[in-house]
């Protein structure tokens, strides 16, 4: 007789748990070896676990809508099928797995009470992970959490929900203490005014002046709208525009396009073309390639660089090109390739979706001329690329100028002017647009 556990995976940097969000198997179904069995939702990215090995699910330890850790079992396989007389061992495999687990977390004697006070997974409600790591890091008690009425769906608490309630807090025990940080204020304004929103059936009943039609925000939807508000909360954008002539990089991608989707069973875009002008303007302008902390910046030494990527349900992510300044071009395009397939059916990785240094988004690929892109925090700038027109312009010849259709192309460079000044800003993306301008018509792929 022999039981494997199933074990919830490492999923990335900074993921710690993630939610069981559907079992795609129940107890006594027979699985095989990397066959999905476990949908998870992590704050990042949904994806599935496969199973380790053949067998029966014999036992499930963590049930939809709980939250469990990385490295925790989560269910118990039955490798020789027979799940009818292996409830003595899985229990003995169960005690090992919550005594593990109980081991992994940290507590010492001298904070015992308050470790306990602050254990919510005790609590008869459904807390997201992020809102029990906001209630830890700001020592919000087990009954304070339950004491906080939900405005989400099925009245969970929400981030709004917990942040305004902190806030209230704080007011309580210090009313003369104010603000001292913009972007705590702009946090508590959209926290207050989340607040009000009416519950779902207020809206029903309100009148809009018309027939309606009330959409509830899917998961995703949720975290990019979080993930918006807190970037424009925290970073002062600037945006920095520049036209580029790209008819050299037009002309050699037409001339060997066909060859190289025969050659290597995918199409040759423009996207890695971008993103390899990309990083070699970080190498000459490191200082693009940092992060903020506190008071204290941190320069990474190295490039993975993140690109925005719809979609079929309408959502926005951003899978991560990792160390991309080691790939040449073939590398790059099969990357993206790669990954873009990756999110059009579901299957990143957190760990495909994390570590990102700087961010390009193609909104060319909609058809806009320009934009102005939101900074995927931590970073502190991104790059939107629009599309590619074709347009009369002077060109200087050594017979005197001349007008001529050439490809141009706008680049929108937006930044963090905390620590990214105008200079700085315009000169990468001026950069960027002469590593296009200059493509060697000659260039083998």
């Amino acid at each position: 007789m022999a039981n494997v556990e199933l074990i919830l995976p490492k999923m990335g940097e900074s993921v710690a748990e993630a939610t069981i969000t559907a079992w795609m198997k129940s107890e006594g179904d027979t699985i095989e070896a990397e066959e999905s069995v476990v949908e998870i939702a992590t704050d990042k990215v949904d994806s599935e676990v496969p199973a380790p090995a053949d067998g029966v699910i014999s036992k499930i330890l963590v049930q939809e809508g709980e939250v469990a850790q990385v490295g925790q079992a989560i269910a118990i396989i039955s490798t020789d099928g027979e799940t009818n007389s292996v409830v003595a061992e899985t229990q003995a495999v169960i005690e090992k797995s919550s005594a593990a687990v109980e081991v992994a977390t940290p507590t010492a004697a001298s904070n015992a009470s308050k470790e306990s006070n602050n254990d919510y997974s005790s609590s008869e409600k459904f807390y997201s992970p992020l809102v029990k790591n906001i209630a830890k890091e700001e020592n919000v008690s087990l009954e304070e959490l339950d004491s906080i009425n939900g405005t989400g769906q099925g009245e969970r608490v929400t981030k709004a929900d917990i942040l305004n309630f902190i806030e209230s807090r704080s007011n309580q025990s210090a009313p003369t203490t104010k603000a001292t940080s913009a972007t705590k204020d702009l946090i508590i304004s959209k926290t207050n005014a989340t607040k009000t929103a009416e519950s779902t059936t207020d809206i029903a009943s309100k009148d809009f002046g018309g027939e309606v039609e009330i959409i509830e925000m899917d998961r995703m939807r949720k975290l990019i709208a979080d993930h918006m508000i807190n970037s424009k909360a925290t970073s002062p954008h600037v945006t920095s525009f520049v036209e580029a002539d790209v008819t050299n990089i037009v002309n050699w991608r037409n001339k060997h396009k066909k060859g190289y989707e025969q050659r290597e069973g995918e199409k040759l875009t423009f996207t890695p073309i971008f993103i390899e002008a990309i990083v070699k303007a970080i190498k000459d302008f490191p200082m693009i390639n940092i992060t903020v902390e506190g008071d204290k910046i941190v320069r990474k030494k190295f490039i993975n660089i993140g690109m925005a990527t719809a979609l079929p349900s309408g959502n926005l992510i951003v899978p991560v090109i990792k160390n991309a300044d080691s790939l040449n071009l073939v590398g790059l395009s099969k990357s993206v390739n790669g990954l873009a397939n990756k999110a059009r059916n579901n299957k990143l990785a957190p760990d495909d979706i994390s570590g990102g240094t700087y961010t390009v988004s193609n909104v060319g690929s909609f058809g806009n001329v320009m934009g102005t892109p939101i900074i995927n925090q931590p970073q502190v700038a991104i790059m939107a690329v629009g599309a590619i027109v074709k347009k009369p312009a002077v060109i200087e010849t050594e017979h005197g100028d001349v007008i001529a259709i050439r490809h141009k192309m706008f680049l929108s460079h937006s930044y963090d002017h905390r620590v990214v000044d105008g200079a700085l800003g315009g000169m990468f993306v001026r950069r960027v647009a002469d590593y296009l301008e200059q493509w060697d018509i000659t260039r083998e792929v």
